[in-house]
């Protein structure tokens, strides 16, 4: 066979595939032997999703006294890493709702992967304002509930402005997730051989049988639930900069938050999604479905988004000197000069020097490269939440109540464990959920024929 001339555009699929070959490649993830690697890996996140147990068992039997939290620095580590996990969330809504509405046909291969990391970096996300409460078998007392003791929550708190905007956020990824799932699952109920998994498979199914109004139906609740969580990107992570907007410390008072949040959070997801989609790319062969596009439009992003965060670094800084506030001006010399000036070097190595790395296209198409460079963001990002929330906190206006803070052993095994519970679920999903939308790749056929240069 004539070798074909390369296109200026590289393709969304490599080409050679058949509507058969997709569903094969796809459901013999889930069909064949079990490979050693995933038992591996499975077993040290079940590890540390125990640590997390112990973790949280030992908080509520000792209080969240066993945490570095202190005054002035009432808020560690639980608000940290709240932050940064609903911000690795948004990269999948982004994906799997924005790029949808804008008939981005590049998505299909790693929305389903990103949009079942939504669900559960938030589901790690809603446990650390849980814990953080001190008393979370209280938590339905944030909701809105009659009761005759007049327990109303305070809707002026922007804690409770996050109890609503999560909640909502988890629904509709949730509902978005499970709805692009049916007809997949469907496909794998008529193709596996254990009775048992046909069972469960059809269930979850909801009777999917693939005619023309099951796949409009399909289409138009995908369409209205995109249109739903298409604000939620935007207003999420805005709401959760409320937390600290509202407030008068120095470095939080700020109008800048909410789209540095946002943008922010944009650049975390994706650095998770690259950090997820590289090693399993490799470890399944999916190079055909997966391919060198997915990966520079992946690092454009992230770098496109890594710019406006470097931006906002700018801003505040400025802002700080021209506003002419001796104590914000104090926060930006504190951070660079006081005793976590190294957290704040490392926050600029990892959000913004290893990241212009990614001008480079052949840095940006190189899987190696790309991951260790997503690595330094997802480092970074937590070193951003760690700066924004102790260094606004552990020297305030007077000299007088200034403190130290540090993360004890059982906040860095709530945190670890979270990790374990993320990855733990994650590892659940990839053995028995089609990790690509099998049925939206097959759309791309007939396109990604005609770029290769193949009727």
């Amino acid at each position: 066979m004539d070798r074909v001339e390369k296109p200026n555009v590289a393709p969304v699929l490599a080409p050679g595939h058949s509507v058969g070959s997709i569903t094969d490649k796809i459901a013999s993830v889930i069909l064949q032997k079990t490979p050693r690697w995933w038992y591996f890996g499975f077993g040290i996140a079940f590890l540390l999703f125990m640590l997390l147990q112990l973790a949280l068992f030992v908080l509520f039997v000792k209080g969240v006294g066993v945490w570095g939290i202190n005054i002035p620095v009432g808020w560690g580590f639980a608000i940290i890493n709240f932050v940064w996990w609903i911000g690795i969330g948004h990269a999948g809504t982004l994906i799997s709702a924005i790029l949808l509405l804008l008939r981005q046909d590049w998505r299909t291969s790693i929305n389903r992967f990103a949009e079942a990391m939504t669900i559960f970096a938030v589901a790690c996300a809603g446990l650390f304002p849980l814990i953080h409460v001190g008393r979370p078998w209280l938590a339905y007392w944030l909701f809105p509930y009659p009761n005759t003791m007049g327990l109303w929550p305070q809707f002026r708190s922007p804690l409770m402005w996050d109890v609503f905007a999560v909640s909502t956020y988890a629904t509709i990824s949730l509902l978005f997730w499970y709805l692009g799932l049916i007809p997949d699952l469907a496909t794998m109920r008529d193709r596996a051989k254990s009775k048992v998994a046909k069972i469960i498979y059809g269930v979850f199914a909801m009777g999917w049988r693939g005619s023309v109004k099951h796949w409009h139906e399909h289409e138009v609740a995908s369409l209205l639930l995109a249109g739903l969580a298409t604000p939620l990107v935007l207003s999420v992570h805005s709401v959760v900069s409320f937390d600290f907007s509202i407030g008068i410390i120095p470095g939080w008072h700020t109008t800048i938050f909410p789209p540095y949040f946002v943008a922010g959070a944009i650049f975390a997801g994706f650095a998770m999604v690259i950090t997820l989609a590289v090693p399993l790319r490799k470890l399944f062969g999916m190079y055909d479905l997966i391919t060198e596009r997915h990966l520079d439009n992946m690092g454009k992003i992230m770098l496109a988004t890594g710019l406006i965060v470097a931006y906002g670094y700018a801003m505040e800084a400025f802002t700080a000197w021209y506003s002419g506030n001796i104590y914000e001006w104090f926060m930006v010399y504190n951070r660079a000069t006081g005793p976590y000036r190294w957290h704040w070097y490392a926050l600029f190595l990892c959000n913004i020097a290893a990241v212009q790395l990614l001008w480079i296209k052949k840095v940006r198409l190189n899987p190696i490269y790309l991951w260790i460079i997503a690595m330094f963001v997802n480092v970074g990002m937590w070193l951003e939440r760690f700066i924004i929330v102790v260094t606004s906190l552990h020297r305030d206006f007077l000299p007088s109540s200034w403190g130290y803070y540090k993360g004890t052993i059982w906040d860095w095994a709530t945190y670890i464990g979270s990790i374990g519970l993320f990855l733990f679920l994650f590892f659940l999903f990839v053995r028995f959920v089609p990790m690509i939308a099998i049925f939206e790749v097959k759309t791309l056929l007939p396109e990604a024929k005609g770029r290769s240069g193949n009727e």
